[in-house]
């Protein structure tokens, strides 16, 4: 049976718009219908259906059992069993294979086949997508906006349709169905429900991948990116660096007259990127990545590990801990090591000196703040002023209860001790991110 032009225009359509092989849309259909016929009691198992590769034409076998007999499904009598051996004999038992015609399989095994025929055919676009992109993790893709659902995005590449969840969004855009849309693969899953690959704008690594497209020094490997880190639609921190004293690697990424960031920053709907030089010392790797701020000192911690203090004068500890936190947060995430940031009591008023005092106390000897503030007031500020203070004397000078003020006094001495007599000075208070959130 020739197959009809509508069916012929369905192979050709889903061969051509969907990627699939016309092989594997003929085997699909073959194995569809074969398994939905095999439904029907009036046929066997072994019924077998096959499509003619050079004019298309649909061709449906059965088998049965020669008999003398017995004529119900799966059995053919003697005389009707030579008319299709084309004039051979035939004994009783033998089996042969009939030629039927497609008709009879039935509404409902069409029905059934056709449902088949799209679950084989979405099974062979995963197939050839996972082949076309599972090497392609970590690649830049340009397409279309073909749907929105909720905060998720379903995005066409080609004859490929990806998926940009809502949390691999930026938050600052708003995308319209029809929207031409670039973002970089972050993972291809053949056994996901939904599209098999799934795509990003809000990765680190979209930020890399795109100043590997924009720079040249870059992609050819003359700048290396060393590390990012990002809170996607405000702002982005790079380190690069490279060996050749010939080339500026910050000005490699900016460009003539900013033109190559600006790119970028564009594709990232504004979002600011701070570009930093990488340093192997640690000290100069967070001084660069928390400018434009002015730091007075940055010491690493003797005894945290991956731990540097910094100090900022009162007028440049915003500029370096950031809104709500953001620069220190993100300078700690790109370097690597947790970065705190203090303010410098020399140019701050009495009042600031004090309330960081207060809550420095509170925290080193776990006490609430009104019971620093006690201390506070009685002029100790310190750990060190406390313990070279004598026992009776602190009690009496502060008012405290005779037990938590015994407590607080052997606490400071041990500090004391610990340090060698040089605890925490009168310039010292804690200041780190969560206290500039």
């Amino acid at each position: 049976m020739a197959m009809n032009n509508p069916l012929l225009a369905v192979v050709q359509h889903i061969e051509n718009e969907r990627g699939v092989s016309r092989e594997i849309v003929l085997t699909a259909i073959e194995q569809a219908i074969s398994q939905a016929a095999r439904r029907n009691r009036d046929v066997t198992v072994d019924l077998r259906v096959v499509i003619d590769r050079k004019d298309l034409s649909l061709h449906v076998y059965d088998t049965f059992v020669v008999s003398d007999e017995e004529t119900g499904p799966g059995f053919i009598s003697s005389a009707r069993a030579v008319r299709f051996n084309h004039g051979n004999p035939v004994k009783e038992g033998d089996t042969i294979e009939v030629e039927m015609p497609a008709s009879r399989l039935g509404r409902i095994a069409a029905q059934t086949s056709r449902q088949m025929i799209m679950q084989k055919i979405r099974e062979a676009e995963r197939t050839n997508t996972f082949a076309e992109y599972k090497d392609r993790v970590g690649d830049i893709v340009s397409g279309t906006v073909s749907a929105v659902a909720n905060r998720d995005l379903y995005i066409q590449v080609g004859k490929v349709e990806m998926i940009l969840p809502g949390k691999e969004r930026i938050p600052t855009e708003n995308f319209q169905v029809g929207d031409p849309i670039r973002a970089i693969v972050i993972r291809v899953d053949p056994e996901a429900k939904g599209p098999s690959v799934t795509v990003s704008r809000a990765s680190g690594k979209f930020v890399e991948a795109l100043f590997r497209l924009e720079v040249s020094e870059i992609a050819d490997g003359v700048v290396e990116i060393m590390g990012v880190s990002r809170d996607p639609g405000y702002r982005a921190k790079l380190a690069v660096r490279t060996n050749n004293e010939n080339v500026d690697p910050v000005g490699a990424c900016v460009g003539q007259r900013g033109s190559r960031v600006r790119a970028i920053v564009s594709e990232l709907n504004g979002e600011k990127i701070d570009i930093v030089r990488w340093n192997e010392d640690i000290r100069q790797y967070v001084a660069q990545a928390l400018a434009p701020a002015k730091l007075e000192s940055i010491e690493v911690d003797p005894v945290l590990p991956n731990t540097v203090h910094v100090v900022a004068a009162a007028d440049q500890y915003s500029l370096a801990i950031g809104k709500r936190g953001q620069n220190v947060r993100l300078t700690t995430k790109l370097v690597g090591w947790h970065v705190e940031v203090k303010k410098s009591m020399a140019t701050a008023s009495f009042e600031d000196q004090k309330a960081e005092a207060i809550k420095e106390l509170a925290e080193t000897f776990s006490v609430s703040t009104a019971v620093a503030t006690q201390m506070a007031d009685a002029g100790y500020l310190t750990v060190d002023g406390i313990a070279e203070e004598d026992e009776a004397s602190f009690i009496a000078a502060t008012g405290l209860d005779e037990v938590t003020a015994k407590g607080v006094y052997a606490a400071a001495q041990a500090v004391a001790a610990l340090t060698g007599g040089s605890a925490a000075s009168d310039g010292d208070a804690a200041a780190g991110t969560e206290d500039a959130e």
